[in-house]
């Protein structure tokens, strides 16, 4: 089934900026993305493209542009967990349907990220699993997916977001943020 030109776009774009790119961050990448998908997400966001959801390339697109896109868009800022819901949810829909076994690695962890990102010990125990039946090669994908687990183990919350969100950050959060975040949980896993 053929896909809009803005899907086919964003499926571009994300292709040429590659692996080495996805992770990357800066204001130049996060300036072309808010540059070249703003409007898009704007109408995603809206309750929109949901013509999208037909395929799989289609849904990988509007992954993208929900769950990823945003947190370049919006780096630092509450908006950039804003579509998370709508990720989330079109995630859900798409293991259940199987649709993202019509992507092939390393691509298909966009359909898994949406429960990564989730503040939900379900979506991370969901998303840990999701990893190990479905892109069993991908161990750096499975590191990542326990290490964002047991942060919301630990805290219920990922600590590092909560400035954006307008969020106190309790005592043990605040050691937590101090003594390494993230990156501690990650070597402390094996990374």
């Amino acid at each position: 089934m053929a896909i809009s030109a803005r899907a086919e776009a964003i499926l571009g774009y994300w292709n040429e900026l590659g692996p080495a790119g996805w992770y990357a961050g800066g204001a130049e990448i996060d300036g072309e993305i808010r540059r070249r998908f703003l409007s898009d997400w704007t109408e995603a966001h809206a309750g929109g493209l949901k013509s999208w959801l037909t395929c799989a390339p289609g849904v990988l697109a509007y992954l993208l542009l929900t769950d990823q896109f945003p947190r370049n868009m919006f780096r630092d800022e509450g908006r950039a967990f804003a579509s998370d819901p709508l990720a989330r949810h079109v995630a859900t829909f798409a293991w259940h349907k199987k649709i993202d076994l019509g992507i092939d690695p390393p691509l298909r962890q966009f359909f898994y990220l949406p429960l990564m990102h989730s503040e939900s010990i379900v979506d991370q125990d969901r998303c840990v699993a999701l990893f190990k039946a479905r892109m069993p090669d991908a161990a750096n994908n499975l590191l990542h997916a326990r290490a964002h687990r047991e942060v919301i183990r630990r805290f219920g919350r990922f600590p590092y977001r909560n400035a954006a969100l307008g969020r106190q950050t309790t005592p043990e959060e605040q050691a937590f943020l101090d003594g390494g975040s993230y990156g501690a949980i990650v070597r402390e896993l094996g990374g």
